[in-house]
């Protein structure tokens, strides 16, 4: 907890009179009972201002957010300070509205839990220093999350998966593998050694002026790079998947970003365009850029999943690998399961 007094200093730290405004605005309800625990969780890791009331069982009560994702396209990325005031604008409301949805108030929520890391630091401190001040209020106790151990855990809230399982998490700012053993019980397999590929596909978009192109002008980096790659050849252009030599379970993309740079630059060169214009082979760049890094997470992740089979850590039968893909939900992939009207052939 010394460390968390320590961290929130750095931030503004909201009124009390704010936070008194803000427990007085609930009515409360004196004859419900609740028979199990109500956690509030809240996130500001990174652009996305969001709270829910979850109970013991896994079943959310109320959630709300707010994105910045319309703002940080005009600005071609997430501004760190940006971000910072836009949660700082909208996390009052946004715990509100999910308490009100969960017809919960806050003086019958068994504790907070908010995100404290991985993340951006001036979005964190948002979170943090308005949990905290509501911890102090309404005397709860307080649960730092590790947001990468909270998306692994997440399957759990919507599927039956026994411990241990594989995970892969992949985002503009992370990718790793990991054996997920117990809530708190975590064997890093293997993680990026440089930048994440979301951050890569970003930069390659931004690099491709893909923000100028008709159809991707709405869109994220990563998601004009996905729209883009379904028109294009995915072979036109010869990239070789990441450490294809590497005998271990890491990741990198930075090396890719480099190559992918040249590509450009040389097309740039023989359609005798200026940086910033859009070229023909757009299309064919994306696709092939889309297919090596998907080439290269499946093969790390495959390492993983021989590696778990050979030293036993994974169940012989009905083994489980999940993934979570940039913030969406986490899904298993592995293995697959036969379709019921199959099943009787």
């Amino acid at each position: 907890m010394l460390i968390l007094n320590k961290t929130v200093r750095v931030f503004s730290i909201p009124s009390k009179r704010k936070i008194y405004e803000f427990l007085g605005s609930f009515t409360f309800h004196p004859g419900k009972l609740f028979l199990h625990k109500l956690v509030l969780g809240i996130e500001t890791s990174c652009d996305d201002t969001a709270a829910a009331v979850v109970d013991e069982t896994g079943n959310v009560l109320g959630e709300a957010i707010h994105s910045q994702t319309e703002v940080h396209l005009k600005t071609g990325g997430i501004i760190p300070p940006v971000a910072q005031q836009l949660h700082r604008e909208n996390i009052q409301r946004i715990v509100q509205e999910a308490l009100s949805a969960s017809r919960v108030s806050p003086s019958e929520l068994s504790a907070i839990a908010t995100t404290t890391k991985p993340g951006l630091a001036l979005s964190l401190g948002v979170g943090l220093s308005f949990s905290l001040q509501l911890v102090d209020q309404l005397k709860k106790p307080f649960i730092p999350i590790h947001h990468m151990e909270a998306h692994a855990l997440t399957i759990r809230l919507t599927n039956n998966v026994e411990f241990p399982f594989l995970v892969l998490l992949i985002s503009g700012g992370h990718c790793l593998l990991a054996l997920v053993r117990g809530v708190s019980d975590f064997l890093l397999l293997g993680k990026s050694l440089d930048i994440a590929p979301g951050d890569m596909l970003d930069k390659v978009a931004r690099r491709l002026s893909l923000r100028k192109h008709p159809e991707c002008s709405t869109m994220s980096g990563g998601k004009a790079i996905e729209h883009l790659a379904k028109q294009g050849n995915k072979l036109l252009f010869d990239l070789k998947p990441p450490m294809h030599r590497a005998k271990n379970c890491d990741f990198s993309f930075s090396g890719l970003q480099n190559v992918v740079d040249k590509i450009i630059k040389q097309k740039e060169k023989e359609e005798g365009i200026e940086v910033g214009q859009i070229l023909s082979s757009a299309a064919d760049i994306a696709a092939a850029v889309q297919h090596t890094t998907a080439c290269h997470i499946a093969k790390r992740t495959h390492r993983a999943i021989l590696f778990c089979q050979q030293r036993g850590l994974l169940a012989q039968t009905n083994a489980v690998l999940v993934w979570q893909l940039n913030g969406s939900a986490i899904q298993p992939v592995w293995p697959k399961k036969e379709p019921e009207a199959a099943s009787s052939h």
